[in-house]
């Protein structure tokens, strides 16, 4: 078959979504790619609308929070709306794509290119089977305008939640959140330490700010530096935001037990190699960390899906949060020292997350 995948650089998550499902397609021996629509187009804009993004969310959370919130009352109103007809912009050159580029199935695990394709099938242009995939414990705004042929979604428990802003029920598919083999795998933290060169007889907090670098990562490593104990180590990974990756290695350079990284092509390893990871309630991260098993505080979410996120988490008992980043960070040293409290976080982890997502999801795709 041949499967295009069709994905945006807002955030990190959607994109590892759709290479997790990438890889499965080669591993199965399918004629597989991935794109961005919008680097399709010549226009500045739409090829960087996703760094524009990254740097709303990096600079202004509060703004894209309040668009999230304008976002979800217009769908509330009887009329599509202007993202909707923004992303149908793109409709004539995705058609010029396809024409040259023919594609059985479409997978979008981005709002943005199941707009464009369903654009395209409203206005008689040939469409592909189109299978969208949810990347956060919510329905975002204007998912209901979208005409996809099924709706893969991260649980079963959010189905009437879908399907009260009005996709059908029998398009709701819960298989979850697809990740990538090497958060599937069965690998032992000894081991896993012994790849990174992690000392094994130390206790290990792993902080993160997602690909972007939020989630008040400053306050929560001081914190921890202030309060620690022996025999504990502070290791974190700053994702694509260069100015706080600098800004924290300048700060810690002359402590020992304070490791200060980038971004990273071994999270999994890194999940695996540490005891307890802080990390703002992004979708795909926080489905990485429960698959894995590791021990789950989510940080401050960026407003909007995060928020949403981080309530279906500790509502389920998946991870624990607060308020403040101070808050946080002792929640979590807390934690790590009670073993019970540990074995039933992991224990709901892995009861609401699926390690299979991804082989489901390529059956579900071989059937289309």
């Amino acid at each position: 078959m041949n499967i295009l995948i069709l994905s945006c650089d807002t955030g990190g998550g959607h994109n590892t979504a759709g290479l997790a499902i990438l890889e499965e397609l080669k591993r199965r021996g399918h004629c597989a790619e991935m794109k961005d629509p919008f680097r399709l187009s010549q226009n500045i804009i739409a090829k960087n609308i996703g760094a524009f993004y990254v740097k709303v969310v990096q600079k202004h959370p509060r703004l894209f929070g309040f668009a999230y919130r304008l976002g979800m009352l217009v769908t509330k109103m009887p009329f599509l709306s202007p993202v909707y007809y923004a992303n149908g912009k793109m409709a004539d050159l995705m058609q010029q794509y396809l024409e040259e580029h023919p594609a059985d199935v479409v997978v979008a695990p981005h709002l943005y290119p199941a707009e464009i394709l369903t654009y395209m099938k409203r206005h008689q242009m040939p469409c592909p089977k189109l299978l969208f995939i949810a990347t956060d414990y919510a329905c975002i705004p204007f998912t209901e305008e979208t005409d996809c042929d099924y709706y893969v979604i991260p649980h079963e428990s959010l189905t009437d939640s879908f399907a009260r802003r009005g996709i059908p029920k029998e398009k709701l598919i819960a298989y979850g959140i697809p990740v990538r083999r090497s958060f599937t795998c069965e690998l032992t933290k000894s081991e896993a330490r012994k790849r990174l060169g992690i000392p094994q007889d130390e206790a290990c907090y792993l902080v993160m700010g997602g690909s972007m670098g939020a989630g008040k990562v400053k306050q929560i490593v001081a914190y921890l530096i202030r309060h620690r104990k022996e025999q504990e180590r502070i290791l974190v990974i700053c994702g694509n935001n260069a100015s706080l990756c600098q800004s924290l290695q300048r700060r810690y350079e002359s402590i020992p037990f304070v490791s200060i990284l980038g971004a990273t092509r071994q999270m999994g390893l890194y999940m695996r190699a540490c005891d307890l990871l802080y990390s703002k309630p992004g979708g795909l991260t926080s489905t990485e960390a429960a698959i894995v098993g590791i021990p789950l505080i989510h940080t401050t979410p960026i407003p909007g899906c995060e928020t949403q996120n981080r309530k279906f988490f500790k509502k389920h008992g998946l991870s624990l949060s607060a308020k403040s980043a101070d808050r946080q960070a002792a929640l979590g040293q807390r934690l790590l020292h009670n073993p019970e409290a540990l074995a039933r976080m992991r224990q709901q982890q892995q009861a609401y997350t699926f390690k299979d997502s991804a082989r489901k999801i390529c059956d579900l795709i071989e059937t289309m």
